[in-house]
């Protein structure tokens, strides 16, 4: 023996007691002191604050752990957590959550990257966690026809779905303008659309943890084109003054059909009405002709259809009719409604 060395002791165990005891001898409960964490969880919706603090070990099995979360919060069935790991850069929780049995032990929640943390996040969900990871859940904005409104739902549907079953799906949710009216569902990103979702692709594949889901009643005008109409991007803009004057986008993109022969002022009086912009407001507007971020502004003379018959090698998503106006929209911190129209619209969030 050294100076510093500890001299463990421990009881002699009865033969077929009635005691159970969790560390029965020496080595055990030494395995255990190496090896026990205080994990801090928080609820996924606060999650700057702590709920409450559990003492486990790092050897644990995901069981073990979501078992001890369920018996803290009175839930009789652990299958109905959800876990999420902790960034130990940015402080805040992970992207994607733990999968159903996706780790083996406690050490793999709270490891990221080299540094390990003592804080993880868990959700009570209304389902079983197992059922869930079969479903895919997609939260999409819907923009009423008639309404100045924007309702945030959440679709959850088998993997292997279509968008054509998103459509069926929120149509059972919200409010049309007439019971007949076709929906699109639209992918757009920094305030410009950059896909129309055919009916027949599949979710499975659909990531809008970064794009804006947004889904539209199809407008009668745009179901019967003539032979010479097109369906044109129309697009918010300001030059800002510190990046040499360079476009910047902002608001609801939309899509309008333009007529053959049809001049400028002939379309910014169907864009008035389908805004519904006051008068005063709209005489400080202007409309443009953009192609590869260059804005080419129309007279009311002008006539429009003539500058997308132009065939450039960069193909259409490129060119498209542009709003010059200031944004006048309150900045809000709300990041799904990131292609939020050029006036406020209210927002309603529906899980």
């Amino acid at each position: 023996l050294e100076d510093g060395d500890i001299v463990c002791f421990q009881k002699p165990s009865v033969p077929d007691g009635d005691t159970q005891v969790r560390y029965p001898d020496v080595p055990s409960f030494l395995e255990y002191v190496h090896n026990r964490q205080v994990v801090h969880f928080r609820c996924l919706e606060k999650p700057k604050e702590d709920e409450f603090c559990l003492e486990l070990s790092k050897l644990n099995t995901y069981d073990d752990v979501v078992e001890r979360v369920a018996r803290q919060l009175g839930l009789d069935d652990p299958s109905k957590i959800r876990l999420t790991s902790h960034n130990c850069y940015s402080q805040q929780p992970k992207p994607q959550p733990i999968r159903y049995r996706g780790v083996e032990h406690l050490l793999d929640m709270l490891v990221h990257y080299n540094q390990t943390s003592d804080i993880l996040y868990y959700e009570v969900l209304d389902i079983p966690l197992p059922e869930l990871q079969c479903l895919k859940t997609l939260k999409v904005a819907f923009h009423h026809a008639t309404k100045d409104e924007v309702v945030i739902h959440s679709i959850r549907l088998p993997k292997n779905s279509t968008i054509s079953d998103v459509i069926t799906d929120l149509k059972t949710k919200v409010e049309l303008s007439n019971p007949d009216a076709e929906l699109r569902l639209l992918e757009v990103f920094y305030h410009k659309i950059y896909k129309i979702f055919p009916l027949q692709e599949k979710i499975e594949n659909i990531n809008d943890q970064y794009w804006t889901l947004r889904a539209e009643e199809i407008p009668e005008e745009e179901k019967n084109l003539a032979p010479h109409d097109r369906l044109i991007h129309v697009y918010h803009f300001m030059k800002d003054p510190n990046q040499n004057q360079q476009i910047q986008n902002f608001g609801d993109p939309f899509l309008l059909v333009i007529h053959d022969g049809e001049t400028a002022a002939e379309i910014m009086d169907r864009v008035q009405k389908k805004l519904r912009v006051p008068d005063e407001e709209f005489s400080k507007w202007k409309l443009a002709f953009i192609s590869m971020n260059r804005p080419e502004y129309l007279q009311d003379i002008d006539v429009v259809s003539a500058r997308f018959q132009r065939r450039d090698v960069y193909g259409a998503w490129e060119q498209y009719l542009g709003l010059e106006h200031t944004d006048t929209t309150p900045k809000r911190s709300y990041t799904a409604n990131q292609n939020r129209h050029t006036y406020e619209k209210p927002v309603k969030i529906y899980n």
